[in-house]
């Protein structure tokens, strides 16, 4: 049963912010609010459902004594308390805890790891999946840095994702993926195992983290990308270094002017998640639990391309659906981590 002195809170708050934006906030107010009310909206419909169906089985076992609505009322009833319990289920999972990141843009990072040149080509082959899956998502896909390999793999990789619910998606993709497969430069056919890395950090905004002047040295330099009249004849390539952490970003796509406020963009999300993780494991510390710890040395996902399978490692989750997958088919894997995620909330909630 879900208390409803909960649900009558939730119900006053959306109704208050929704009056707030009626009445014309004001213009530095309104995009906090509309946030929130966007997010409420789901739950206070669940909401108005659920005590609709509360009201409308209390009238219907009412009508019992009624001899002419008695007929009616034993029809109705079963139907109303098998549903219920389905809407407690789901107005349970609406009110779980939000991760208040999950509306935000992404910054998503991408580096080989064990493999070598190998290694690299993954890497890439990482970096075009996600690419295509913001397509079918209708999500902004812009690449930040884009270094290359010799033979078309990537040194390291950086892209900006805006759009609806995208961290809350992407989230999920943050840790060690490995390949299983006959490189391209392997003569003998022998199967290779390799490995890159994943990162997945919430856009912060620039109220979340201030990073004074002096904790920062910037450096310009020739930026090396692919072709054009202008490659390697004007410092453009941007690298910041934030001293107090040692975190060096790089962005080397656009003008200088553009380098510096993306590679500052990096930094911020990266000292944001930094602060994330922090208190992410203070608080798992206190509860004496590594649950949804998001430790990126743990390896996630292995992609074996002899047998076409993918295997998530966290869920236990097997698809023969590699081709599609690597395409850029990622709903089914990112929906199962999502329900996974959920029920473990659930059980942590409820136990």
């Amino acid at each position: 049963m879900v208390p409803l002195d909960k649900l009558a809170q939730i119900t006053q708050r959306f109704e208050f912010l929704e009056a707030r934006l009626n009445a014309g906030a004001a213009p530095a107010e309104i995009a906090r609010i509309s946030r929130e009310y966007s997010e409420l909206k789901p739950v206070a419909e669940e909401i108005a459902a659920y005590r609709q169906a509360l009201t409308d089985l209390q009238d219907a076992e009412a009508m019992l004594s009624d001899p002419e609505m008695k007929a009616l009322a034993e029809e109705e009833i079963p139907r109303l308390r098998a549903r219920i319990p389905e809407m407690e289920d789901r107005l349970r999972l609406a009110l779980l805890p939000k991760d208040a990141a999950d509306a935000r843009p992404a910054i998503i990072e991408i580096r080989p790891g064990t493999g070598g040149e190998e290694a690299s080509l993954f890497a890439a082959d990482l970096a075009r999946m996600y690419q295509r899956y913001a397509e079918r998502m209708g999500w902004r896909f812009e690449v930040l840095d884009h270094q290359a390999s010799d033979l078309g793999g990537v040194k390291e990789f950086t892209a900006h994702v805006q759009g609806e619910g995208v961290y809350a998606r992407l989230k999920y993709e943050s840790g060690v993926h490995r390949v299983q497969r006959v490189p391209e430069t392997e003569a003998g056919g022998r199967i290779h195992t390799s490995a890159a890395t994943v990162a997945v950090l919430p856009e912060a905004e620039e109220v979340d983290i201030d990073i004074p002047a002096s904790d920062i040295r910037i450096d310009t330099m020739r930026s090396s990308g692919a072709g054009g009249q202008h490659v390697n004849t004007t410092d453009s390539a941007v690298r910041i270094t934030h001293i107090p952490s040692g975190i060096v970003v790089t962005s080397s796509e656009k003008s200088q002017h553009q380098n510096r406020a993306m590679a500052m963009q990096v930094l911020r999300a990266r000292l944001y998640e930094m602060e994330r993780d922090r208190l992410a494991s203070e608080r798992a510390a206190e509860r004496k639990s590594q649950v949804g710890s998001g430790d990126r040395s743990e390896r996630i996902r292995t992609y074996n391309f002899p047998q076409g399978r993918m295997t998530d490692h966290r869920i236990n989750l097997t698809l023969y659906a590699l081709p599609q997958i690597v395409g850029g088919d990622l709903d089914e894997v990112i929906d199962a981590l999502i329900a996974h995620d959920q029920a473990a909330k659930l059980a942590e909630m409820e136990g």
